[in-house]
């Protein structure tokens, strides 16, 4: 979602980008959903392992929707030199962005220890 929000912020596919940031939230949120359901009480740290990955989905779906509302409030005057004035929901998606990088840091960092016992593919937190 990183091309959606410098879109925003260069006052570009202001809708298109709101619109993929809606999208990608959903996405995250029914992620969310489908690790509930998961049976995981297998692995080492599971309930740990699960939080901080529900912490980092919800963060990032909150930066989603904070970011594809901050779209929604930029329009032509509120854009100056092809730069979006930011605000309060701009400021709102960074601080859930910066939020669910530490939190999908951590649950690759504890991933990567069961795929490493297991054989399992190792993820970073991009993957996340």
């Amino acid at each position: 979602m990183i091309k959606a929000v410098e879109d925003i912020k260069g006052c570009s596919n202001l809708d298109q980008a709101s619109s993929d940031l809606r999208d990608a939230a959903r996405q995250r949120e029914e992620l969310i959903t489908r690790l509930q359901e998961l049976k995981v009480d297998k692995l080492p740290d599971h309930a740990r392992l699960t939080a901080t990955l529900t912490k980092a989905w919800q963060a990032s779906a909150d930066a989603d929707n904070s970011y594809a509302a901050w779209a929604d409030d930029v329009d032509d005057d509120k854009c100056k030199d092809g730069k979006a004035k930011a605000n309060k929901n701009a400021s709102d998606g960074n601080k859930s962005s910066g939020e669910a990088t530490k939190a999908k840091e951590s649950a690759a960092t504890m991933w990567n220890t069961i795929a490493a016992k297991y054989g399992l593919t190792k993820r970073d937190k991009s993957q996340l």
